[in-house]
């Protein structure tokens, strides 16, 4: 699980502006690239989540592998995209690994439950029992059309970047869109 409690290191030991961050820890500042992973871990990992279908370990799994993918990788960055794309990138291709390399039909992690101990108001239940709703739903599409469905739709990918990243034709990820749409519809409903 992400560690949000560490304190963040001094502003004056390490570069404020992300290309001189990205220097810095290619050119091996432990500091520097705590800091980058800080500012970069949550949006990946929320991704990740949702391409590993709410199953945690596999999320947690695919981002660790990411980023050290990324130290490995970083002193041969060029910055022809934005960091947080080629990092959004990696992670992406570490959860499909994560994903092909377990067994198919495997049991999902159960959802965290949110403690009843506090009372909340009736707006804030139903919204949250839609977003619970909707995640139990997100998790049970088959991976490539739950992948198609959160890079398109959550993450504001086009087909043409889909297609490259999945090797799929920009047809098939349309088509693996439709369907995934299609199926959360259909398990949105039941659950109603």
């Amino acid at each position: 699980m992400l560690d949000t409690t560490m304190p963040s290191p001094p502003a004056a030991h390490a570069p404020v502006d992300e290309p001189a961050l990205v220097r810095a820890a290619a050119a091996g500042d432990t500091a520097a690239y705590e800091l980058l992973y800080r500012r970069h871990a949550p949006r990946v990992f929320a991704v990740l989540w949702r391409l590993c279908g709410g199953q945690q370990a596999r999320a947690e799994d695919a981002l660790q592998e990411a980023f050290l993918q990324a130290w490995k990788a970083l002193p041969g960055f060029r910055f022809e995209s934005s960091l947080s794309t080629w990092l959004h990138r990696l992670g992406v291709n570490a959860a499909l690994m994560e994903l092909r390399g377990r067994a198919a039909g495997q049991d999902h992690d159960s959802l965290e439950e949110v403690d009843g101990g506090v009372q909340e108001l009736a707006v804030h239940d139903r919204c949250a029992g839609t977003e619970r709703d909707l995640e139990r739903a997100l998790a049970t599409l088959p991976p490539r059309a739950r992948a198609v469905l959160v890079l398109h739709d959550i993450e504001g990918w086009k087909h043409q970047e889909i297609a490259e990243q999945l090797q799929m034709a920009v047809g098939s990820s349309k088509a693996q869109l439709h369907r995934a749409r299609g199926l959360l519809r259909a398990r949105l409903g039941d659950m109603a």
